[in-house]
């Protein structure tokens, strides 16, 4: 299939695995109650070539990559409270759901999703101009942190 017939969201998700980038801090945060966590990550996008600039990956990478971070999060995002209503199991997050949480402010490109088709999602996600980015969730414990490790190819350990 080439790319004119490709549906935007599977050109967004082949774009946004290509995005190489290194995590500089992680900061996680409990909450009292010890189940409600806030984690914090601050990406840079990085790539095979060493000169490369990472606003250069930006500039082509930047949806992509907040698409797929926001695919990953609604995956794995659960009712809480009354949108259990809302919640269908077999839901897909869409391009339109993207967009609807997607705006620009002065420090670059920025998703925030609360709850998406009865989904608790909890994500902020800001990528800057400059090839920063910033990965936000509260309420998620350390999902987030899953999330990137498995962008970047790491093996999840699982129970056989």
């Amino acid at each position: 299939m080439d790319d004119a017939t490709k549906p935007a969201w599977q050109q967004l998700l082949e774009t946004g695995t290509l995005v190489l980038f290194r995590v500089l801090d992680t900061d996680t945060e409990s909450a009292p109650d010890k189940e409600n966590v806030a984690v914090r990550a601050d990406l840079i996008f990085t790539s095979d070539e060493e000169d490369t600039d990472p606003a250069d990956v930006a500039e082509w990478g930047a949806f992509g990559f907040l698409y797929t971070l926001a695919s990953l999060s609604f995956t794995d995002a659960r009712p809480r409270g009354y949108s259990e209503n809302e919640f269908l199991p077999d839901d897909q997050f869409t391009v339109s759901d993207f967009f609807e949480c997607l705006s620009y402010r002065q420090d670059g490109l920025h998703l925030r999703a609360d709850y998406i088709h009865g989904r608790c999602m909890k994500t902020d996600i800001t990528v800057r101009p400059d090839g920063t980015a910033t990965l936000e969730t509260w309420g998620r414990g350390q999902t987030a942190l899953r999330w990137l490790d498995k962008l970047q190819g790491k093996k999840m350990i699982g129970l056989v």
